[in-house]
């Protein structure tokens, strides 16, 4: 897994033409006349940022540093490909899949030094873990900062599916914990309300899989629920490292098995490979849809209108569905930290110091809680023990508001920014973010208090496995790995056949699936699956290996 060293020795020449020490900024004409620096920053899943929301405007104050951000402008935007091809990049980058072909170019900076010498609060972030931003065995060059949160418990999941409060409710709150209880439990919720209040037909289930969203809705779920597997993306890895499509799986086989017959039974919507993301949201936002197969940050928008308009009752319960009673629900097993995707400071930065103290100060304890918390005295306060807290005002703003985070800068840069995770405490014996155990408990709304009151629990997510019931993997997360040229190219290839085979699966008739399924697997053979199989298995145990170093 050699890669191209060209960004080593970039850096070696910035160095030796003292670039580390600061160019004049008065030469480069970034410093704007209120003695602010501004870098120029990438982020390939972000929006819109005008660098004016509150937050925003404390990170400058505290740290001299504006940045100008730029993002994506469309779902197959080609940016980072044209910054290589014209050498041209900004001072900062989040490329989040793209950071190899960076690395390869000699784009990224080398950050060892830079944070030994002014990353101090990097480095207590990342902690025993920090020798995981290593690049490889070879290469153990720091490019990135994770993007994910160091650390922390898990007071929120959204499970392997989610159904209606108003359906629990009806079900004197019995859990389903497998498919067949989850059918049972719709079909009988369908039949007693064919129609919401307002007319609208009620759907059973949809999915959004007409573009991106597929992984998500689609295909992720198959393999928490079928075979009990945490995130690694498209693959499972067995108790070798081997690597294995997951699509492939006996068991996954079964769970689409199902989902054909859901969609051949009318309770599956119709649309669910044709109708956009947003006609996807409008449904759920309508009250219609009595369950998903998604995660709650791709459905929380339509949430908040729910919460909006009243309807408490038609947001979403989490629960730990999965194949049968033998497949342990992974929800809430921990993988470790994330890395292959971050921050970088690319070898153009003209300011690599400013650049690494601006995120060192992101790390630090001050610059986490003003990111997670916001200001105090507008989004939080402190008692008189010294405790952050919210008003109920705030919370309320928080749940319904889906600019919310955009429009205070709350959270808004939690991510891709290194991050702590939730029940992470800092020196005041506060939490870094506002998810700690009380805090989620307190902002329970009705239906939620109402459930952990009937299930007996503190927590929505007592009901799952827990993490201790889980050994935390040797390696990082696969779905985040930089993967070397032909793995990527051939599971990109591997996913167009998974995406169109598995709908043509689902919405065949019942008596073709088998045909229908064997003709992917087919497919998947032909376009390199093995190959890539093998590929991966090596990258995987190289990664253990620099772990168990």
């Amino acid at each position: 897994m050699k890669r191209n060293r060209m960004g080593l020795m970039v850096l070696a020449a910035s160095l030796s033409l003292g670039v580390l020490s600061g160019c004049s900024a008065k030469e480069e004409n970034r410093m704007g006349e209120d003695g602010v620096l501004e870098l120029e920053f990438y982020n390939a899943d972000g929006e819109e940022d005008s660098w004016t929301n509150p937050v925003a405007q404390a990170l400058t104050e505290a740290t001299g540093v504006r940045l100008k951000v730029d993002y994506p402008v469309a779902a197959q935007d080609m940016k980072v490909a044209l910054m290589i091809a014209e050498q041209n990049f900004p001072d900062l980058i989040y490329a989040k899949g793209d950071a190899a072909s960076l690395i390869d170019a000699g784009a990224l900076l080398d950050l060892t030094d830079l944070i030994e010498e002014y990353g101090s609060n990097i480095k207590k972030m990342y902690g025993d873990e920090f020798d995981k931003l290593k690049y490889s065995e070879e290469d153990p060059s720091i490019y990135q900062l994770s993007s994910y949160s160091m650390g922390g418990t898990v007071y929120k999941h959204s499970g392997t599916a989610q159904i209606q409060w108003a359906v629990l409710k009806e079900n004197d709150y019995k859990v389903p914990r497998t498919l067949a209880e989850l059918e049972a439990m719709i079909k009988d919720y369908m039949a007693k309300h064919p129609a919401t209040e307002s007319g609208l037909s009620t759907i059973g289930i949809t999915l959004s899989a007409s573009d991106w969203h597929w992984m998500i809705t689609l295909g992720n779920p198959a393999g928490y629920i079928a075979d009990g597997q945490p995130d690694n993306g498209q693959w499972i890895i067995d108790e070798n490292y081997n690597a294995m499509y997951k699509f492939r799986s006996d068991k996954e086989r079964e769970y689409f098995r199902w989902m054909n017959r859901m969609y051949n039974e009318g309770i599956l919507d119709p649309e669910f490979a044709t109708q956009t993301h947003e006609d996807y949201i409008a449904k759920i936002a309508s009250g219609r849809v009595v369950a998903l197969f998604d995660t709650d940050w791709d459905y929380q928008d339509a949430e908040k209108v729910l919460k909006a308009d009243g309807k408490l009752d038609k947001t979403y319960a989490p629960l730990p569905v999965t194949l049968n009673e033998e497949v342990k629900c992974p929800s809430l097993m921990s993988q470790g930290l994330v890395t292959g995707q971050g921050v970088a400071i690319t070898a153009a930065c003209k300011y690599p110091v400013e650049a690494i103290k601006f995120l060192d100060y992101l790390c630090s304890d001050q610059g986490q809680v003003l990111v997670q918390w916001g200001i105090e005295g507008v989004n939080y306060f402190v008692d008189e023990n010294g405790k952050r807290y919210r008003t109920q005002e705030e919370i309320d703003y928080n749940n319904s508001d889906k600019d919310y985070q955009k429009t205070t800068g709350v959270g808004f840069y939690s991510y891709p920014f290194p991050a702590y995770g939730d029940g992470m405490v800092d020196a005041t014996g506060n939490t870094y973010t506002k998810a700690s155990k009380e805090a989620v408990i307190a902002e329970y709304d009705a239906e939620q208090k109402a459930a952990c009151q009937a299930w007996g629990t503190e927590l929505l997510v007592d009901i799952f496995p827990q993490p201790s019931e889980f050994e935390i993997p040797d390696y990082p997360p696969v779905w985040a790995y930089l993967k070397p040229a032909e793995l990527d190219d051939i599971e990109k290839k591997l996913d167009e056949v998974a995406w169109s085979s598995l709908i043509t699966c689902v919405i065949g008739k019942s008596e073709q699936f088998d045909a229908n399924y064997d003709a992917m697997i087919s497919s998947l053979e032909s376009t390199g699956m093995a190959r890539a199989e093998e590929i991966l298995t090596e990258l995987i145990k190289e990664k253990v290996a620099l772990v168990k170093e």
